[in-house]
């Protein structure tokens, strides 16, 4: 129903704000890791929103970017996980962490939201497995896009994915893998190995 909110910035609490439109005063629920990043009352403002339907009224979360609402849509595909749980992981997990910990299959750091047990993190992992990749984290890590063409292959995302999983941090095994010159047919385990040559 709502794309996104333009009002001025009226109350800041720990995991909501009321942003003013038109004279009417939106409590929209927000990642409590964002707060930080809104500006000062009085200013304008825009969050992208997502409206929960409920028996009782109507529920509105929000997100200072579209890769933000987009990977709490993902979490609600999931069975067990609400709205609200899915903004406890957002407020504790950024969307690169959130990310890495599911590629990474690190049961533990989904875990540290607020009602998310054990089980459900190994659900999250499962399901959205197949529908992240290290390209979504590379992407949108700081990185300029002239840095590659296009998207990087598969095999170099391949390569990064198993730097990831011996223990070497995104960063690292993305600018490692980055630095390895493509012959033409590099496979993946060409890429790992001469990545490694590139690692601390």
């Amino acid at each position: 129903m709502f794309s996104y909110i333009r009002g001025i910035l009226e109350e800041i609490d720990i995991d909501s704000v009321v942003l003013e439109n038109n004279g009417i005063g939106y409590k929209i629920f927000v990642p409590a890791s964002q707060t930080n990043s809104f500006p000062r009352k009085g200013s304008e403002f825009k969050l992208y929103t997502y409206l929960q339907v409920k028996e009782d009224g109507l529920v509105l979360f929000g997100f200072l970017d579209k890769d933000s609402l987009s990977l709490f849509k993902q979490l609600l595909s999931v069975s067990g996980v609400g709205p609200k749980g899915a903004l406890g992981i957002l407020s504790v997990m950024s969307p690169n962490d959130l990310r890495s910990a599911i590629l990474t299959q690190d049961a533990k750091g989904i875990c540290k939201a607020p009602g998310i047990g054990a089980k459900t993190a190994q659900r999250i992992i499962i399901d959205l497995k197949d529908k992240v990749s290290l390209d979504d984290i590379v992407l949108s890590d700081d990185t300029s896009s002239s840095d590659f063409s296009g998207n990087i292959s598969a095999a170099r995302q391949e390569a990064a994915e198993a730097l990831v999983a011996l223990g070497y941090s995104l960063k690292e095994a993305r600018n490692a893998v980055l630095k390895v010159e493509d012959n033409g047919s590099m496979e993946v385990e060409d890429y790992l190995k001469n990545a490694l040559k590139f690692m601390g």
